[in-house]
């Protein structure tokens, strides 16, 4: 893994620093898509009843396992604001399965977007919002927890995978 410290003084950073909020990132996908869609060109595929039902069923997937990650950090007594520093390293519940579970909720939540607009302008947005998210939001958080928790943070990332 990668360290960067800060670019001026070279001490390791105390704070991510994340350069957009990261719900931010994919509502504007969203209303991008949704402006384009029908502003501008539409891109529209009919949505069959059974997957309209699935998007919903994904949208609720997606709320659950944000609450659940967020509950989980609150009870570890540390913060979900990605421009704070970590007080703890989390390491249970849904982060044993994924380093990056909001985020995860995040794109789910934004496919059953997609999916309820029935339109393809939201999956022509989905690779820049992936690079968005990974490089201007989860590689700053990244060197954050780097820095902060140094190997027991290295080890995490070698046992559980960024996304899924």
């Amino acid at each position: 893994m990668r360290f960067w410290g800060d670019k001026m003084s070279g001490k390791p950073v105390e704070r991510p620093r994340t350069w957009v909020p990261p719900p931010l990132v994919y509502a504007a996908g969203l209303g991008a898509a949704w402006w384009l869609q029908h502003r501008y060109r539409p891109l529209s595929w009919p949505v069959p009843a059974p997957l309209h039902r699935f998007a919903w069923a994904l949208l609720g997937g997606g709320a659950l396992l944000m609450a659940w990650a967020a509950i989980t950090i609150w009870r570890h007594k540390t913060t979900v604001n990605p421009y704070k520093a970590a007080s703890a390293l989390v390491t249970r519940g849904p982060f044993v399965f994924s380093r990056n579970p909001i985020y995860v909720a995040d794109a789910i939540s934004y496919l059953a977007g997609a999916i309820l607009m029935g339109s393809f302008w939201p999956f022509i947005f989905a690779p820049l919002v992936w690079l968005i998210m990974r490089y201007a939001v989860i590689a700053h958080e990244e060197t954050h927890l780097l820095a902060k928790f140094g190997a027991e943070y290295a080890e995490y990332c070698a046992r559980v995978r960024r996304w899924l």
